[in-house]
């Protein structure tokens, strides 16, 4: 596998992901007050037109279910007559059976009607990446995305002595973080051409905020540190080689709030000319569920078993498409559950300071 080399991107499928990411839920339920406001600034659309949403990197749909129920009540509450559709996006490996599913209501809890059976809402999937346009041309009323525009396009090089670009060297680091500023403009001009007049993004992305903080780096035991040093351990028992371990480079990058910005600060850039402006930017700590969960129950084993399924969730392929495929399909498994075995084992054995808070830049974004 070249640097250049794109990694095969997916959440864990058959409804795992949303089981066991209740913290990326708790993030969007969070901003949910936020996205009923902006939709309730937009100007009313056209006898005839419908409102249409989409939902970028929504995995299998889940975490996302909740505020689209909500944003879809919202939005009757002033038009009960008018057409919408949501438009589920994600990379054509996701597992859009289990999405359509959950809005059919065949899975999940059957506390609520199922999504899908709201009048006169059209529910799409498109297997295309966010770094392409989706929709046509002046469509989308509203945008949306949540814990998923940290996966950059490709892997401009391969880190030598971690996983994740909060771990490179400089010079590495600089490479994932051209990279990333590259694609956040891609990502927005794409959505320029989608979005019409007065149609709006609202976006939850990963960053490091304004005091240093990111995903599982906010008191304790930093968990990208943590995945390393145990795929380090697999290298010194001789389970992976050198190449396997370097293999495992995240196709990640946390931008900070002033790169977030920086497009449109500049009245001459792509973004700006293309009518997309910045009108509301804030950062968010979202509390680890699990980590919250064990103050109050206080036993290890319990959390352990709760928290590295988390971890799991979305990690997992990275560490799993970094072995050699000419590995048998259960030499490739039981070396990926070494891993998260020694992890849970860990925070078992000394579960102080482990935690995966999210840490997120909230943007919400108009197109004049």
């Amino acid at each position: 596998m070249s640097a250049a080399d794109s990694q095969k991107i997916a959440m864990r499928g058959a409804g795992y992901y949303s089981a066991n990411t209740v913290g990326a839920k708790k993030v969007i339920d969070k901003v949910g007050d936020l996205v009923v406001k902006t939709v309730a600034k937009m100007p009313r659309l056209a006898d005839g037109q419908p409102f249409a949403i989409a939902d970028f990197g929504a995995a299998d749909g889940g975490t996302s279910m909740d505020m689209m129920r909500r944003l879809v009540g919202a939005i009757r509450e002033t038009e009960p007559h008018r057409a919408i559709s949501i438009t589920y996006t994600d990379l054509p490996h996701n597992d859009f059976s289990t999405l359509f599913r959950l809005s059919q209501g065949l899975v999940g809890p059957a506390t609520d009607a199922p999504l899908a059976e709201t009048p006169a809402l059209y529910i799409f999937g498109s297997g295309t990446s966010f770094y392409r346009q989706i929709l046509p041309d002046n469509s989308l009323s509203f945008g949306f995305s949540a814990t998923a525009m940290h996966w950059i396009s490709k892997r401009p090089c391969m880190i030598a002595d971690h996983v994740q670009a909060v771990g490179a060297t400089d010079a590495e680091r600089a490479q994932f973080r051209a990279q990333a500023l590259s694609d956040w403009e891609t990502i927005l001009l794409a959505r320029s051409r989608e979005l019409r007049s007065g149609g709006r993004l609202a976006l939850a992305n990963f960053c490091v905020d304004e005091e240093g903080r990111y995903l599982g780096h906010t008191t304790g035991v930093d968990m990208f540190d943590s995945f390393a040093r145990h795929w380090r351990d697999l290298l010194k028992a001789g389970r992976i080689s050198e190449a396997e371990y370097v293999n495992a480079t995240f196709q990640q990058f946390y931008k900070t709030p002033d790169e977030f910005a920086a497009p449109f600060s500049d009245p001459a850039s792509s973004v700006s000319r293309a009518g997309l402006a910045l009108e509301t930017m804030f950062t968010m700590v979202t509390p680890c569920p699990y980590a919250e969960a064990f103050r109050v129950h206080g036993d290890a084993r319990d959390f352990a078993k709760a928290y590295v399924p988390t971890l799991r969730s979305w990690s997992e392929v990275v560490f799993a498409n970094a072995l050699d495929p000419s590995r048998p399909a259960s030499d490739r498994s039981a070396i990926v559950d070494a891993l998260y075995g020694a992890y849970e084992a860990e925070v078992a054995r000394a579960p102080e300071g482990h935690r995966m808070d999210y840490v997120h830049c909230v943007t919400e974004i108009i197109k004049g």
